[in-house]
């Protein structure tokens, strides 16, 4: 009698059994699996896909060489300061590659001039330079200036890589 007793609590203890040991099999299956060991939905899926994007605390980390953090052309970059050292630096930015200067008189000039140069890119490139020039008053600057002033900062880029001997 004893044993008739106890076999309607047997019954539900062993469907128990059963469906844990199936879900903790089909928890390690394959494949994307979502919360709770459920098959991912489409949404999780891409998600996963995805690339991992970047947030606010990747800066305090510091998982990427210091070296190739700014992504600018060093050599653009020095040749900009070395052509345009008689100008007043105004801002400097090397992470954007900007450089505003303010008004100032060539060597051998009557005119003062102010720059902006952006350096766009790492490569040594013509494309990677833009420069823009002001006369006083913020009138235009012929663009023959314009050209021979990207041209030396181009040729003291040239002449800074060779002197670094990376060609």
């Amino acid at each position: 009698m004893t044993d008739r007793a106890a076999l309607p609590f047997r019954r539900p203890l062993r469907l128990a059994a059963v469906l844990s040991l199936t879900a903790a099999l089909a928890a390690c299956g394959g494949g994307q699996r979502g919360p709770l060991g459920l098959p991912a939905s489409d949404h999780q899926a891409r998600e996963a896909a995805q690339p991992r994007q970047s947030t606010i605390w990747d800066m305090f980390s510091n998982r990427e060489d210091p070296n190739r953090a700014v992504a600018v052309n060093r050599y653009l970059w020095n040749a900009s300061l070395d052509v345009l050292d008689f100008l007043p630096i105004q801002s400097i930015d090397p992470f954007t590659g900007v450089i505003v200067t303010g008004y100032g008189t060539p060597p051998g000039g009557g005119r003062a001039y102010r720059a902006t140069v952006k350096v766009s890119d790492p490569a040594l490139d013509a494309r990677s330079l833009k420069l823009s020039l002001q006369g006083a008053g913020g009138s235009a600057v012929a663009p023959d200036t314009v050209r021979a002033v990207e041209d030396a900062i181009l040729t003291r880029a040239r002449q800074l890589r060779v002197r670094d001997g990376r060609l």
